[in-house]
């Protein structure tokens, strides 16, 4: 686009009117990650269970350390008859949440298995506090092998609690990250857990995950190329309002930016960029879920949706619709500014109380052992270029201090896919679980291996299966949810089981 292009398209976007409607989204507060989300069901009048509370070890490997602390979780006994199996629903990156005792597709397999359920909180999210703060000290002890540690040890001690009889077969579930940890739990402590079903989890560490943002241009183009080549166009008309005074004022006008732009704050323009990258991804990620995620006014913004605004040529130029979607977000959460600083973000990453959430622990984890950083390294995707795999290396110093850089990194990811075994892990009865719009099963296993099945539900997002059944639902998500009952029977009805590989 020439200069005088350029001009057209600003003072176009003086005259226009704002004819904003009013959109109601769900993508508040997202995680990074992706994190299962509580089911979006009415349980008026539902009784939850309590929070209760495990003893468990700061450090379960080094025996000379004593320091315990309390790790909250969740019973539901309902199903429960003496020599029935017990079912774990594994807790991530995010506070536990009692709503998934009363509903969630694993019940239903409780339910026929006359199971005990539990749920249990990851150490260092939501009320399980090991230590007195997030300080860099303290989260040594955040990791997956400690957790998968916490389990094996919740175990051990649910079993004499509750005087289960010898021989009681244990099944963990878990979707996102915890559905890693539920694939490693039985990799790991084959003696305890006797099977598992792994949804949407990620096995490949992986620094780089340029492909992310792959699978959400793909995911996208579902409605037609006119979304992808509309987010494209505003892409490339945000890379000129960024090169002079005129485009950046209206670029804070139109996006309704907290400050000024500054072209020379590297980190600031990517951070701009990402977020407006992440407006799209998380609606894919989440698109069509029987959820309702973070405290979500609704959860009916879809790719659908979107791209409806993206390819409203009503609304005016490219970049004016791609404001749209993201002044959705700040309309429907009452937040009267999009702030991008990244000096601030840091303030916000830097604060070591409990009550700051959960964004500083996860980053500290994708720093340690996993990366997962969804750059913009792959040419083919349409948000930019300016958000590359050392934007966020450099956000891992400036949060945790010098020394976890690049090399930090590299040595933990090459720790993390040798303790598991990335996409070449040899485990028996595990189902791995993923849906086609999901951009994480980009890193995960949606192919039958040698020993473990694996389930690949076309045109479904983020742990669509773990979700309650509605009468909406795609035949594909149907079969995939009694498929996994299927599997889950004869894993539990034969003690010498040897897989039966069969896809949906």
């Amino acid at each position: 686009m020439h200069f005088s292009q350029l001009m057209a398209v600003v003072h176009l976007l003086v005259l226009l009117t704002n004819q904003a409607k009013s959109w109601k989204i769900f993508q508040k507060g997202r995680s990074k990650l992706g994190m299962l989300g509580s089911p979006a069901v009415n349980i008026s009048g539902v009784e939850l269970p309590p929070s209760e509370w495990f003893e468990q070890k700061l450090d379960h490997f080094n025996p000379t350390k004593t320091t315990t602390w309390k790790q909250k979780y969740y019973t539901n006994s309902t199903f429960y008859k003496v020599g029935g199996p017990v079912f774990l629903l594994i807790g991530g990156e995010g506070a536990a949440n009692a709503t998934w005792m009363v509903q969630g597709s694993w019940l239903d397999y409780a339910a026929e298995h006359n199971a005990l359920c539990f749920q249990l909180e990851h150490r260092f999210y939501g009320d399980s506090h090991p230590t007195k703060d997030t300080s860099v000290k303290n989260l040594a002890y955040l990791s997956s092998e400690q957790a998968l540690a916490d389990a094996a040890n919740f175990i051990a001690g649910m079993t004499e609690k509750h005087k289960l009889p010898r021989g009681t077969k244990w099944v963990a579930f878990g979707g996102s990250y915890p559905g890693s940890l539920a694939a490693w739990l039985r990799l790991k402590y084959p003696h305890l857990v006797h099977a598992a079903v792994s949804t949407s989890g990620p096995l490949l560490a992986l620094a780089d995950f340029g492909d992310y943002f792959g699978v959400v241009k793909a995911s996208l183009s579902t409605t037609g190329e006119g979304c992808v080549e509309a987010i494209q166009n505003a892409t490339r008309q945000i890379d000129l309002l960024l090169r002079d005074m005129v485009g950046l004022n209206t670029m804070k006008s139109l996006f309704r930016l907290c400050n000024d732009v500054d072209p020379d704050n590297a980190n600031d323009i990517a951070n701009l960029y990402v977020t407006l990258a992440d407006n799209f991804a998380g609606v894919v990620q989440y698109n069509k879920d029987n959820r309702a995620f973070e405290g979500a006014k609704a959860a009916n913004v879809t790719i659908d949706v979107v791209c409806g605004v993206m390819t409203d040529a009503s609304v005016g130029p490219a970049v004016r619709r791609y404001a749209r979607v993201s002044n959705m977000l700040l309309d429907a959460y009452g937040e009267k500014c999009f702030d991008f600083s990244y000096a601030r973000m840091l303030a916000s990453m830097r604060n070591t109380s409990w009550g700051s959430g959960g964004a500083r622990q996860w980053t500290y984890q994708t720093c340690t052992e996993f990366g997962f950083f969804q750059t913009s390294s792959q040419k083919e995707q349409v948000f930019g270029d300016k958000f590359p795999v050392e934007f966020y290396i450099q956000q891992c110093s400036d949060i945790f201090g010098r020394r976890f850089d690049a090399e930090l990194l590299s040595a933990g990811i090459e720790r993390t896919n040798l303790m598991y075994g990335a996409l070449s892990v040899d485990v028996s009865n595990v189902v791995f679980v993923h849906g086609s719009i999901d951009p994480w099963h980009a890193l995960g296993i949606t192919r039958n291996t040698s020993s473990a099945p694996a389930i690949f539900i076309e045109g479904t997002a983020h742990c669509a299966n773990m979700y309650p059944s509605l009468p909406t639902d795609p035949p594909q998500l149907t079969a995939a949810r009694s498929e996994i009952g299927r599997l889950i029977r004869q894993w539990l009805d034969d003690d010498l089981f040897d897989p039966v590989i069969t896809p949906v």
